[in-house]
């Protein structure tokens, strides 16, 4: 009788890892990999968008540019993750571009040369920092884009969201949206495009121009991504 209980036992047991696995799976085989990593065989890659003659979007009242603001969040941000124990890849780490030389194409190579730093680092994770812009001066916040055909992405940039919308300096709560962009969909691992705030809007550029809020909406993304895995 005993050794029957044990076999159904070990049955049960099995099964339950057999759903676990299969549940996991749903993630187009990227979260299967990782699921069982630890945090340091974990590849976290940080995109700091733009850089070099691409300035990205411009600050209305400082012209600070959106290139130096992305570079500076994503450095805290690789301090955050590295600090947790993860290994974390930087697509760029500089204020250069990553396109060679400046001519015909450049935006295009630039995104290339992304997308090979991401395959070669064999991400289990990427988040692309950005900055946002409207033509309507009122429109603030930070807002988190995923690939539609990831769910994987999907929810890797509910947490965000969610990790940003909980932030004191949130004037309205927003839902993560998908997005057609190069950059979610060169990768096959969860891929997120965080657009951190508006400078087209005063009290986001001020607000983004701090290197105390730089901090603030790092960690902010950082406890985001952390909770995917949790």
């Amino acid at each position: 009788m005993k050794l029957i209980v044990l076999k159904k036992s070990i049955i049960i047991t099995v099964l339950a890892i057999i759903f676990a696995i299969v549940a996991i799976g749903v993630c187009a085989g990227a979260l299967a990999v990782t699921a069982f990593k630890s945090e340091g065989d974990r590849v976290i890659v940080i995109d700091a968008g733009h850089g070099g003659i691409d300035a990205g979007v411009v600050g209305r009242v400082t012209d600070v540019k959106e290139s130096d603001i992305n570079l500076a969040i994503a450095k805290q941000l690789k301090s955050y993750f590295s600090e947790a124990g993860f290994t974390v890849v930087m697509t760029r780490t500089s204020n250069g571009g990553l396109y060679g030389l400046p001519n015909s194409g450049f935006k295009m190579r630039d995104m290339k040369k992304r997308k090979q730093i991401i395959e070669e680092s064999s991400a289990d994770m990427v988040i692309s920092v950005h900055q946002n812009s409207c033509p309507l001066e009122t429109r603030r916040g930070g807002q988190v884009f995923y690939n539609p055909d990831s769910e994987c992405g999907k929810a890797l940039a509910d947490c965000i969201q969610s990790s940003l919308n909980n932030m004191k300096e949130c004037v309205k709560k927003s839902s993560a949206l998908a997005g057609d962009y190069y950059m979610l969909k060169c990768t096959e691992s969860p891929s997120v495009i965080v657009e951190c705030g508006f400078l087209t809007n005063g009290e986001d550029e001020k607000l983004l121009s701090s290197p105390e809020y730089q901090k603030s909406v790092a960690y902010a993304i950082f406890k985001g991504a952390v909770s995917y895995y949790g």
